[in-house]
């Protein structure tokens, strides 16, 4: 299985290795997660596992998310995602998995979704210079010519302008775990994640440190 685990993202502080060096660290909630379902690839033409984490109540649920979760015995989970999993591997609907599965010194793949900062102009969403800042000039923030004139005849896409900015999926790749406190299903990881405190992670076994 590429180890894989849902969390919630607690906030930044900072641990000493055992040579005096401050090392800026995220702690991650991670679990525990429940197994909601076990696709195989004779049934569903796959192999994969869905797993459930967070708590939701049953009032917020459909009759059909009830009995979904009422079949694998988990209590109604607020998120679900699929992790491919060898045909071998095995999982059954109810188990548990924990913080445990990840070991101080591992490297992972961290996903979730970047803070939302609405919407932006060029100088703050691309990082754009802008114009002279003098009275005359009359071009200070805005992007400027962002297209031809009778030959195209249309702006090509990708032009950097204003719009949304943030609130988009993002993975940061090959970081290191720190530690992990398997008690409290707490796990450090060192740099900064995408998303704010409170936010959804998923962490997964490192791509590029598996290389």
């Amino acid at each position: 299985m590429s180890t894989a685990l849902m969390g919630k993202k607690v906030g930044m502080t900072r641990i000493f290795t055992d040579d005096g060096r401050s090392v800026p660290v995220t702690l991650v909630e991670v679990g525990p997660c429940y197994v909601v379902q076990r696709k195989t690839a004779d049934r569903d033409g796959y192999d994969a596992i869905q797993l459930g984490f967070g708590v939701r109540r049953e009032k917020s649920c459909t009759k059909p998310e009830l009995g979904h979760f009422k079949k694998a015995s988990v209590e109604p989970c607020r998120h679900l995602r699929e992790f491919r999993v060898a045909s071998d591997a095995e999982f059954k609907a109810g188990d548990v998995l924990k913080a445990d599965i990840f070991a101080t010194g591992d490297r992972v793949d961290v996903t979730g979704t970047s803070k939302g900062k609405g919407f932006q102009g060029v100088i703050k969403r691309h990082g754009h210079g802008g114009g002279p800042g003098g009275h005359g000039s009359h071009f200070h923030r805005a992007p400027g010519s962002i297209g031809q004139c009778a030959d195209p005849a249309k702006v090509f896409k990708g032009v950097k302008l204003p719009g949304q900015m943030g609130n988009k999926q993002r993975t940061t790749q090959n970081l290191e775990i720190m530690s992990v406190d398997a008690e409290k299903n707490l796990v450090a990881v060192k740099g900064a994640l995408p998303g704010a405190p409170g936010g959804m992670v998923i962490l997964k076994k490192s791509v590029k440190g598996a290389q």
